[in-house]
């Protein structure tokens, strides 16, 4: 007699105990480690994916481009120490979202990239499956660490070891490669629940040593013109309250880096911001918080930093120390943590850094400010950089909260110098690698993640590469207002090309475009102004309204200036120099 397959009774353990897929373990891993967003894109293998996080309560925000996509969670990841998620399909998608994971691993932004992937056993043998690529092996390089996750029952493993790479230690990208296969695995949903896990401590505290702390005291007790110069590393820390009372207890000058603007504010009298020339060559002992000597501080050495002096490094990565010039003092451990053990040592008899040196700063930024506001009172017509940027200097101020978004070439250095920041971490700009293509993903995570108003100042270069996204604004209505400052062409729109056939220069763009079409294209509000009182009006409008704005900002064609501040990298006009 054959057996007979019975359906199971109403009591079977199959209907006790249900099962569960790798597509809700991941998402209940994400969830329990408090990830409610994630930026991405849908696409095979991942759609139901992002349907399914949707459904589950997790904020999806779904992007015209992976690497914008990877750009909003690197951000997203600056902004709340959280690692920001960014969701891609296989191979292509994963490519786009490389770029974005580099860039966070380089600005030390806690970012994970979750890409779908291709099937080991056919990948492995080269047997050509759908868009076949080891995401892993190209990956590794070009981060912080890499996983692989094969079996249903790892997916909590490895969020988690991805959530504590990304947010340990010095922050920085993730990859994450979730091949097909594993989506539609199952198994017990008793033992799928406990195999995740909770991230006790991600970034614990790294105390530093208390010789190292004093031997930097006394380094700054001895110098006659110290300077203390703040990175964005200190604007992620979130230690805001001591950084500011470390300055001001010291007495001490300071100088931001871009993305350190606001953590105190840009007009404190300590500031030495527009000295910035000055104090780097004349100061003799330099203490680095959260800054690294690269190529954005002349690597701490040649004319800009002039005579000999002697540096302090506060930095969680003891490999940092002495990569471009000796450090005397290097104070190895959390930003926070460092902060506060230097407020500590101060102690009541602090004495504050000579009169000739603090005045000499105030006297060089008197006559560079006294110069400024001339320049920025002028309304010519066309605008240049300097009468537009006036106008979004006034609106920060009047809004202090809200989140400057900055690239560009002028675009870019000029809003440095103009554009004054009132907040820790209200301003986003290209970082230390200087990349382009970084603004509509900002813009979009700083909306997300904040609710604030967010102002992105682009160049019209700049805002080329990812002005698709402005679709994506739309979409989510989100209170960003873009403002491309149009000059007709990278760096200006008077190259001309010196063969004489009729195509334009490489650096020109088509005369008079119209951006702001783009924005009402999706429903948003496109304005053209070509004053800065029309400027003035539509920025006062977007900010007030929170609706999804672009102004196409009219200036000068000639008004910029090849390769903006960084010409010595260029290398025929340092040849020209």
């Amino acid at each position: 007699m054959s057996a007979v397959l019975a359906t199971p009774p109403a009591t079977s353990k199959s209907q006790e105990e249900p099962t569960i897929d790798g597509f809700h373990l991941v998402i209940d891993a994400l969830k329990l480690n408090d990830i409610d967003t994630i930026f991405g894109l849908p696409g095979i293998p991942i759609t139901d994916l992002t349907r399914m996080a949707q459904a589950e309560g997790i904020r999806v925000i779904s992007f015209r481009h992976e690497q914008h996509a990877g750009n909003a969670a690197a951000a997203a990841g600056f902004l709340t120490q959280k690692p920001g998620i960014c969701l891609t399909v296989s191979a292509p998608g994963f490519l786009n979202g490389l770029t974005a994971l580099a860039n966070a691993t380089t600005n030390c932004f806690p970012m994970i990239l979750i890409s779908g992937s291709s099937e080991r056993e056919i990948v492995d043998l080269q047997q050509g499956d759908y868009e076949e690529m080891d995401q892993l092996a190209i990956a590794k390089p070009l981060c912080k660490a890499a996983f692989r996750v094969l079996h249903a029952q790892d997916i909590g493993v490895g969020i988690a070891r991805a959530i504590r790479s990304a947010v340990s230690g010095r922050p920085g990208g993730v990859y994450l490669d979730l091949p097909a296969k594993l989506f539609s695995q199952t198994m017990d949903a008793a033992a799928g629940r406990k195999s995740l896990i909770r991230v006790v401590d991600p970034a614990p505290r790294q105390i530093p040593a208390p010789d190292a702390v004093n031997r930097a005291l006394d380094l700054l007790r001895g110098a006659k013109k110290p300077l203390i110069l703040l990175g964005k590393g200190a604007a992620y820390a979130q230690a805001d309250a001591d950084i500011r009372a470390l300055v001001e207890k010291t007495g001490i000058p300071y100088l931001p880096m871009s993305m350190a603007k606001g953590l105190l504010p840009d007009t404190h009298a300590q500031s030495a911001a527009a000295a910035r020339s000055f104090v780097l060559q004349e100061a003799d002992v330099v203490m680095l918080v959260g800054a690294r000597l690269n190529w954005l501080l002349s690597h701490g050495k040649g004319k800009t930093w002039g005579g000999p002096k002697q540096f302090i490094q506060v930095d969680i990565a003891p490999t940092e120390i002495d990569s471009n010039v000796a450090i005397a003092a290097p104070v190895i451990g959390d930003i926070g943590s460092c902060v506060s053990a230097l407020l500590a040592g101060l102690g009541s008899g602090w004495a504050k850094p000579p009169a000739e040196w603090t005045g000499a700063i105030a006297e060089r930024k008197d006559k560079n400010q006294s110069k400024m506001v001339a320049t920025l009172a002028a309304r010519p017509s066309p605008m240049n950089f300097h009468s537009a940027l006036s106008v979004i200097r006034d609106a920060v101020k009047a809004r202090p909260d809200a989140i400057v978004v900055n690239e560009g070439a002028n675009t870019l250095d000029f809003a440095r110098s103009i554009v004054d920041m009132y907040e820790p971490r209200k301003r986003l700009d290209v970082g230390t690698w200087g990349i382009m293509g970084i603004g509509m993903g900002f813009a979009v995570a700083a909306a997300v993640v904040t609710g604030k108003p967010v102002i992105a100042i682009e160049g019209d270069s700049a805002f080329g590469f990812s002005g698709m996204e402005v679709e994506t604004i739309c979409r989510y209505n989100l209170p960003v207002c873009v403002i491309v400052f149009n000059n007709n062409g990278v760096y200006g729109g008077t190259d001309v090309n010196a063969s004489g056939t009729s195509d334009v220069a490489p650096t020109v763009f088509v005369k008079n475009a119209r951006y702001d079409k783009l924005m009402e294209a999706f429903g948003g509000v496109g304005v053209h102004a070509t004053t800065a009182e029309e400027l003035q009006a539509a920025l006062g409008e977007a900010v007030a309204s929170g609706r999804p704005t672009l102004i196409n900002a009219v200036i000068d064609e000639s008004a910029g200036t090849e390769s903006g501040r960084i010409t010595s990298l260029n290398p025929s006009l340092a040849k020209k120099k």
